[in-house]
Formats: C-alpha cells, structure tokens, sequence
C-alpha cells in the first residue's frame, strides 16, 4: 500500500487507527483452544470484527515465532486474510548487515508480503537501504519509544541534541516521505512537536495509546501533519477487550471508541 492509498482509507473511514496483533496464546479464550489454529482463529475473528473500523494491523511477529512452525503458519494465514485493503505492518525490529537486512526484506515484502516492517537503525544506513528498494513498501524506524529503557540511550544528549533526534534527522535522509515512517511513543506526548520540527511530512506509528496510558487527543495536537501522518497502534487494549465467548464484540467496542474519537479530531 502506498501512501496515497493510505490517506485515503483515512479519509473514507475517517480512522487513522492501526490495530496489534500482539497474539498470544496464553491470553486468548479458552473456548478458542480446541480450534485446529486457535490463533488465526482468534485473530480471525478480530479482522471481521474490527477492518472497517482501522487502516492498519500491526502483527508483532514475536508472538508468532514463539510458536514455532505452526506460529510462522498462523501469521501467513492472517496476512492473507487481512488482504489489501489494510496497511499490514510486520513488528519485527529487524536491521542487520546490508547483505542480511536484504535476506530480512524479501522474508518480510515477498515470501510474506507484508507492505511495511520495523527496522532498528544502531548500524546505520547499510542496514536500512535494503528495505527502501521495494516499491510501495515501507521501512518504519525506530525513533523515541515509550519504554523505560529508552533513557538509556535514545534521550542521551549527542552533541547538541538527543541522540533520538540525530536519529531522526539522519535515517530521514537514507529515504523519503513515501517509503519511511518512524516509530514515536505516545507516552512521550511532549516530544511531537519537537518531532514534527524534525519530520514534518512523515507518517509516524505510535504506539502507547490504551494500555500504556498515552493520549489520542494530546498526540494528534501534537503529532499531526496536512496529511494527518499518524497511525495510532492500539493492541492490548482492542484485542484483550474482553476473555470470554463476546470478546470479538468487545474488540470491536473498543476500535469503534478509538475510531469515534478520531472522527471528532478530524472534524
């Protein structure tokens, strides 16, 4: 999906919501375990009830290789299943040697065909490049997250800035507007206009929203672009909305709130 296409899913559904697939087994209705697949089952159910509602699914990959062969069979069928009528993010934080990181990128654009994935930038361009080379395909970076860990290195000073900002100035020139995103935490609500002074034209994916507290309202003040530029991950709380027989209906009460929301902020 490029990014015409995706302004104008935001524009229809009038949602900038993306939705984690952060499946795991051990927290998915019991009811569901005796399912041949209980986690494409489970994720299943999720897609139908929540793809009008969004414009993205984020599949956090962890949660899929931990299952072995059969997670790696679970996550195809959801990509395929989702189709392409939603940005599909693979959450994998890959980012390697350029040689490796072009391995990681057919695994993820063309055996898997995933439209984006998450890459770690600590060794440099060489190592995100080879994600720029697919068209209609995205590399999203890491850039300020929302974990505590982040002290430790992202909001060090580096020379007259923090190092998350040379971060951001730098990698944004390995690519463009319309083949790079950059992973900013919600939690860090304060930050996004220092953001957007930065990357003024780039989408960002946000994650922190729900669960982790972060506010939709403060982020879209703060965050937003002519074009809207944000996609809104919100896991946990959508997908865990409720343990029993209803949670799909719960799932889809808690997107529709989020998307409700964002229609008022769009006006």
């Amino acid at each position: 999906m490029n990014r015409i296409q995706l302004v104008e899913q935001i524009k229809s559904k009038r949602s900038f919501l993306c939705i984690g697939l952060d499946t795991d087994r051990s927290k998915i209705p019991s009811l569901l375990l005796t399912e041949p697949d209980p986690i494409f089952s489970f994720n299943r159910a999720i897609i139908d009830a929540t793809r009008d509602l969004c414009v993205s699914y984020k599949i956090n990959t962890a949660f899929y290789e931990a299952e072995g062969e059969s997670g790696w069979v679970s996550m195809r069928k959801t990509l395929e299943y989702i189709g392409s009528d939603h940005l599909v993010i693979a959450d994998a934080k890959r980012g390697d040697i350029g040689n490796t990181s072009d391995q990681y990128a057919r695994a993820f654009f063309e055996t898997l065909s995933f439209d984006a994935i998450t890459v770690a930038p600590y060794m440099g361009s060489d190592s995100v490049k080879p994600f720029l080379q697919w068209k209609d395909k995205w590399a999203i970076v890491l850039g300020l997250t929302s974990n505590e860990g982040a002290a430790d290195f992202e909001l060090q000073p580096s020379g007259e800035q923090l190092l998350y900002e040379r971060v951001l100035h730098t990698a944004s020139g390995w690519g463009t507007q319309d083949n790079m995103m950059f992973v900013i935490g919600a939690t860090r609500a304060e930050a996004f206009a220092k953001v957007r002074r930065i990357l003024p034209d780039h989408f960002l994916l946000v994650p922190g929203v729900g669960a982790q507290g972060g506010s939709l309202k403060e982020v879209y003040q703060q965050g937003k672009n002519q074009q809207i530029g944000l996609l809104i991950n919100v896991s946990r709380a959508v997908i865990y909305a409720s343990g029993q027989a209803d949670f799909a209906t719960k799932a889809r009460e808690a997107a529709l709130a989020y998307q409700q929301e964002m229609a008022v902020l769009l006006g």
